[in-house]
């Protein structure tokens, strides 16, 4: 089912989730399903819980959105439950981020070029896996979601202060993005 996805200011993006209980087999898979219905809906290529007032560990990532520009994403999906950053590595890349919650928003976020993941997939079996590049950073940025971190918390300071007008606001409900969203 489609979900509003909570914008910028409400207080669910910026609680820790808790993590997902796993014998909920029924209540996760109907999680994850709200997710890929409210993300295809809403074109992006990654959302976490939080992000339609569900406080629970659980994340999905779709390559498939960004695959005209990095064609090596094409099919590249996953679900992530209760997932761990093992590893990060040493060298870091900066990209300009975007996200549903804070839309019509970029700035510059410096993240690890490639990271270790452990996670429970769809299918609740436990798998470690290295990504690297973009599908890195997609995963990174949804994860961070689950700390009450938001991309914008990552920005230089000169550039928090000049997003600090835009980001009041989407809190103050002057945004209207193409899909259903809701202030708290």
């Amino acid at each position: 089912m489609i979900k509003p996805i909570y914008l910028y200011g409400a207080e669910v993006l910026r609680k820790t989730a808790d993590p997902a209980n796993l014998s909920d087999k029924e209540g996760l898979a109907a999680l994850v399903q709200d997710l890929k219905d409210t993300l295809v809906r809403a074109d992006g290529c990654g959302l976490a819980a939080p992000q339609i007032g569900v406080s629970l560990r659980v994340v999905i990532v779709d390559g498939d959105v960004v695959a005209d520009t990095y064609d090596y994403l094409k099919g590249f999906c996953r679900t992530l439950i209760n997932p761990e950053i093992l590893e990060e590595s040493a060298e870091q890349v900066t990209y300009s981020e975007g996200c549903l919650s804070i839309p019509g928003i970029y700035c510059d976020v410096v993240r690890a070029k490639k990271i270790k993941v452990r996670y429970f997939n769809e299918d609740l079996e436990e798998v470690t896996e290295e990504f690297d590049n973009f599908a890195a950073r997609m995963i990174q940025h949804e994860l961070s979601h689950l700390d009450g971190d938001l991309f914008t918390d990552h920005a230089a300071p000169i550039r928090k202060k000049m997003l600090s007008s835009k980001l009041q606001s989407i809190t103050k409900g002057k945004v209207h993005p193409h899909y259903s969203s809701k202030l708290r």
